[in-house]
């Protein structure tokens, strides 16, 4: 482990921890799973599970060199949420925004501090390098989306889709990329690759990687499951997938059997949740996979 590497871990550490002292004064039940107004346009308008969600500012020379959390919207089966899988506002906007918060800690990325929900097919959306889908394994993209979504990756656009489980899901999620993509294969990454090693030097085996909803983790302690059943044949391996463009760039950046978005959500509700799965893997991955992105 390098000098980097060690003090990185060490202030992920400190300042992690002081999330805890915080757990003990949040309440469950605010706001909720449930989809931000239609015309809600950052996770700020959304409502929040916690009044503690952190804020900050930025100067003003920089408000247009700034990373944000970008969310995709999308439409599912069904429409809204399937029993299958399958809602765009999942963990949002507590997600969002805790995580930005850790970015502009622990990186030397500037970060909005609101984060923003858009459609693929929204102008603006060249305006953001990096994207985020969860829960896709009920998504449906239109015509246009799939068009939108190959111009913006091949154009040096960056997605990472998380919160999905089980063979069914993934057999969605692959049909609907293969739509973006029909001539690129999703490959297994092992965890050598550089983007488990950026920020913060990820030591656990992939196996040990996966982070379930905070019900299931919370419960793991006396089960030892981590891995979510409900949603059948396939959910129990982890695994880290990726799409490369032709001279070897990474596009997107798949978490299959993983809600790393929970991680981030539930930080300070949640005390060994918040020690075995938001300290020690979903933060670490969720910030190597961003700025990864954002230098490469």
């Amino acid at each position: 482990m390098n000098r980097r590497t060690l003090l990185a871990g060490l202030l992920l550490t400190l300042f992690l921890a002081a999330s805890v002292s915080v757990a003990q004064y949040r309440r469950r039940g605010f706001g909720g799973d449930a989809p931000p107004p239609d015309d809600a346009r950052t996770a700020r308008e959304a409502a929040r599970h916690s009044p503690e969600t952190p804020s900050w500012k930025v100067e003003p020379e920089f408000k247009r060199d700034v990373f944000t959390f970008t969310r995709i919207r999308y439409e599912s089966l069904w429409g809204g949420r399937s029993r299958r899988g399958g809602a765009w506002w999942i963990d949002t906007p507590d997600s969002d925004l805790n995580l930005s918060f850790r970015l502009q800690q622990m990186t030397s990325l500037r970060v909005d501090p609101d984060g923003r929900y858009i459609r693929l097919t929204d102008r603006e959306l060249f305006d953001y390098p990096w994207i985020y889908i969860v829960e896709p394994g009920a998504l449906i993209f239109s015509e246009p989306e799939v068009a939108a979504l190959r111009k913006y990756l091949l154009n040096g656009g960056f997605l990472m889709v998380d919160d999905f489980w089980g063979d069914w899901q993934w057999e969605n999620f692959y049909r609907e990329i293969k739509r973006v993509f029909p001539e690129r294969e999703p490959e297994e990454l092992e965890m050598s690759h550089p983007i488990f090693h950026c920020v913060f030097d990820i030591t656990l085996p992939k196996h040990q990687m996966q982070v379930p909803n905070y019900g299931t983790g919370e419960d793991s302690q006396h089960t030892g499951i981590t891995w979510e059943d409900h949603h059948g044949p396939g959910a129990r391996d982890v695994h880290f997938r990726a799409i490369f463009d032709e001279k070897g760039r990474m596009m997107v950046f798949i978490a299959h059997n993983s809600d790393n978005g929970d991680g981030w959500e539930r930080e300070g509700e949640f005390q060994y949740f918040f020690t075995e799965f938001s300290e020690k893997k979903a933060y670490p991955l969720g910030i190597n996979v961003v700025f990864y992105a954002m230098t490469h």
